[in-house]
């Protein structure tokens, strides 16, 4: 006698009151609950306190410091890419294989790490230190240093997010508009952007969410110089580490917001626009 399967649905009760309690428990212990106590002891002062802990002139100048950096590091990750989904969805050559391998290295190498090549690259110890000093060019403990490890940290979210989008749809209509006469970057335009606008999209917002939230890398690069140097989160260790947990708090919360926000702005997006995104993923 056959023994019937049963459909995920014919489940037993207690077997789906004991995933969600799971699902929900683990949620609730490992990330609500750190947001709650953020936002509580940001607000332990009240407004008032909140408010002067945060235009504080070092919580400004790290605010302004991540701002840019991110500002920077995520056009420049966006354009890469596009470009590295073009190439590795549209093109065959052999190295293919090895250049995906290559654009999820930061994915496997800790930020540390990354910091610290930065560091022998560019520090007086290093290939160019030297040179740049006699040039007068400031790479590490300034901004560029920063922005650079930055890139490095990111620039995978972009491209990973297109490149399975951009296979999967293939490259016939592409070829059409290039049959009837339209050049590469009109192609680009009416053609591949509009296919993959919510995937880049979700790229860019996951991208700009990593560079604002970014410690290990800047902290190797960064040199720690308070209100020149320090980005959002060096700033939140620093003022943790004086004992000032008011000022902690407070740009951790500003921190968790702009996180929030993307999440937000991620599923409005997804609730506005759902049968376009399925109409997308079924390309």
């Amino acid at each position: 006698m056959t023994k019937r399967i049963l459909k995920p649905i014919e489940d037993p009760l207690w077997l789906k009151l004991l995933l969600g309690g799971v699902t929900i428990g683990f949620i609730a212990i490992l990330l609500l609950l750190p947001l709650v106590l953020v936002f509580k002891e940001a607000l332990a002062g009240g407004l008032g306190g909140f408010w002067t802990s945060m235009t504080e002139p070092d919580a400004l100048a790290s605010v302004r410091l991540s701002l840019i950096a991110a500002g920077i590091a995520v056009p420049l990750n966006t354009v890469f890419g596009i470009a590295a989904a073009w190439a590795i969805a549209k093109y065959d050559f052999p190295a293919k294989t090895f250049l995906v391998t290559l654009i999820d290295l930061p994915f496997s190498v800790s930020p540390v790490v990354a910091g610290l090549v930065y560091v022998l690259v560019f520090g007086m110890q290093g290939w160019l230190g030297p040179t740049l000093v006699d040039h007068n060019v400031h790479i590490l403990f300034a901004l560029p240093a920063i922005v650079l490890v930055t890139i490095f940290v990111t620039f995978p979210f972009v491209a990973r997010e297109l490149i399975p989008l951009m296979v999967d749809q293939g490259r016939d209509e592409e070829e059409a508009a290039a049959t009837l006469g339209a050049s590469g970057f009109q192609t680009f335009l009416r053609v591949t952007l509009p296919n993959i606008k919510w995937g880049l999209l979700y790229g860019v917002l996951l991208c700009n969410a990593r560079a604002l939230g970014e410690f290990g890398a800047v902290s190797v690069v960064s040199g720690h110089i308070r209100g020149v140097t320090n980005t959002m989160p060096l700033h939140v260790q620093l003022l943790y580490d004086n004992y000032d947990y008011a000022g902690a708090f407070t740009v951790a919360a500003l921190l968790a917001m702009l996180a929030l926000l993307t999440l937000a702005l991620k599923s409005v997006l997804e609730w506005r626009y759902a049968d376009e995104l399925a109409a997308a993923h079924r390309h």
